[in-house]
C-alpha cells in the first residue's frame, strides 16, 4: 500500500519554522512528498471573523488553535499588514527544492483566496495564480510542477485557468480516485488527484479520536487497494504535532507502507486517466463548502 503526502504551507510561520522541521522529519525516513507554497502575503489573522461561524469555532475549540497555530499566526495581518511569505522565507523553498520534494504552488493571498474564490472573476483567479507561479519560479529557478487549491476550494473557472500553466497535476478536491475534470462539457488534461484521508483539525476531537490514538486511527483510513493522499500542514504538522508526524512515518514503515510524493501515483499515460466532475458539498469536521468529486 502506498500512501502520498502532500504538504499545505498556508503561512510566514509555516514556511520560517513549519517547513525546516518537516524537511529533517522527512530526510530522517527517507521519504518524498509534496510542499504547495503560499508565497503572497500573510492574512490569516483575518479568518477571526469565522469564528461566528459554530462549525469553525467548535473546530478551533477541539483542536485548540491557540496552541497549535500561535497566536502570531491567529492575529496575523489584522492590526498591520501581512509579511510577503516568499520573498523573506527564499531560502526556506530553495532547501526543499534541493532536498527532492515537489514544489507546488498553493496560494499567493491564502486568507483571500479561501474566503473569496466564489466570487473571483476569472481575470483574478488567473492574477492570483500567475503572482504566486512567478515568485515560486523566481526563488527556486523551477516553476512549480503542481497546484492545490486553498481550503479544497475550487471552481470551474479556477480550473480552465490552471490549464494555461500544464500543471503535472493538480490537487484540489476531496475524492476517492485519480481523475481528469471535464469542464463546460470538454476534458482537461490535468489530472485531479485528490485528498481521501482525513486531516489532523479533522479527526483529533471527533469519534473519540485522541493525540494517543490520531495515528491508529489516522492509518485505518487508508484504503488498502486504492489511492491514498494525506495532507499534512506545516503549521501543525511541523510545529506542535512535529512529534506525531514522526511516529506516523515509524508506523507507517513498520506495517509495509510506502510513503511517497503524490506525483508518483499517476500512470505513466495520463490519457489513460477516467474523466470525472467536481461539485460543491461539505464534509464532517469542516466549516464551509469545498470541491468534492462527483460520483
Amino acid at each position: 500500500m502506498k500512501i502520498a503526502i502532500r504538504v499545505d504551507v498556508d503561512t510566514f510561520r509555516g514556511t520560517r519554522r513549519g517547513v525546516p522541521s518537516l524537511l529533517r522529519t522527512m530526510d530522517k525516513h527517507g521519504v518524498r512528498a509534496a510542499y504547495f507554497f503560499s508565497v503572497g502575503p500573510d492574512n490569516m489573522g483575518r479568518n477571526l471573523w469565522r469564528l461566528l461561524k459554530p462549525t469553525f469555532l467548535f473546530k478551533m475549540l477541539r483542536t485548540n488553535a491557540p496552541g497549535l497555530y500561535g497566536m502570531d499566526i491567529l492575529l496575523m495581518g489584522t492590526a498591520w499588514p501581512g509579511p510577503a511569505i516568499g520573498r523573506r522565507n527564499e531560502q526556506v523553498l530553495r532547501d526543499c527544492a534541493a532536498a527532492g520534494h515537489e514544489i507546488g504552488l498553493h496560494a499567493w493571498d491564502h486568507c483571500k483566496w479561501q474566503n473569496r474564490i466564489a466570487s473571483f472573476s476569472p481575470e483574478l483567479i488567473l492574477k492570483h495564480l500567475r503572482l504566486a507561479y512567478g515568485e515560486i519560479e523566481r526563488i527556486t529557478g523551477k516553476p512549480p510542477i503542481c497546484s492545490a487549491s486553498p481550503g479544497w476550494k475550487t471552481t470551474d473557472a479556477v480550473l480552465a485557468a490552471k490549464e494555461t500553466f500544464h500543471f503535472r497535476y493538480n490537487s484540489d478536491c476531496r475524492g476517492s480516485s485519480i481523475f481528469r475534470p471535464v469542464v463546460d462539457g470538454k476534458q482537461l488534461e490535468t489530472p485531479q488527484i485528490p485528498l481521501n484521508m482525513p486531516t489532523y483539525d479533522e479527526l483529533l476531537g471527533r469519534d473519540g479520536v485522541t493525540r494517543e490514538n490520531y495515528n491508529e486511527r489516522l492509518l485505518a483510513t487508508a484504503s488498502p487497494d486504492g489511492m491514498n493522499l494525506l495532507t499534512i500542514h506545516a503549521e501543525a504538522e511541523g510545529g506542535i504535532c512535529a512529534d506525531l508526524f514522526d511516529d506516523f512515518l515509524s508506523m507507517a514503515k513498520a506495517r509495509g507502507i510506502e510513503i511517497c510524493a503524490p506525483g508518483d501515483l499517476l500512470p505513466q499515460d495520463i490519457s489513460a486517466i477516467p474523466s470525472g466532475s467536481i461539485r460543491s458539498g461539505v464534509l464532517p469536521g469542516r466549516e464551509g463548502w469545498m470541491a468534492l468529486q462527483s460520483e
